[in-house]
């Protein structure tokens, strides 16, 4: 049996679930369809995606009549953040962030 923070690793590892959870985190409760929206993947493609993050446990789908609507869970992301990064102090990686925000943000504007 895979370690399910294994499962999230690999489910974080792809940029178009990445997508699908950025989607989902904006506005839960999305059905199918809206999640296709917007992607250059077929129905099948993104379906096979869910699949995968909800084996992660990364998002939650409820049925409501006869939609499916997918939600975003982020305890197991928090959990790997707690387990890699809370034990640094949370200003120090603040300020990391932070920096990096600046820095792209000065790229961007070179552009």
């Amino acid at each position: 049996m895979v370690p399910v923070e294994d499962k999230v690793f690999k489910a974080l590892a792809d940029a178009s679930r990445r997508q699908l959870l950025d989607k989902l985190r904006r506005k839960g409760g999305l059905t199918l369809g809206e999640l296709c929206q917007g992607h250059d993947m077929s129905r099948q493609a993104v379906t096979k995606h869910l699949v995968l993050l909800e084996a992660a446990n990364l998002v939650v789908s409820v049925k409501q009549g006869r939609e499916k609507l997918h939600y975003l869970n982020p305890v197991p992301i928090n959990e790997i953040y707690m387990r890699w990064i809370g034990r640094f102090e949370r200003t120090q990686v603040q300020a990391l962030f932070n920096l990096k925000q600046a820095l792209k943000e000065n790229d961007d504007d070179k552009t």
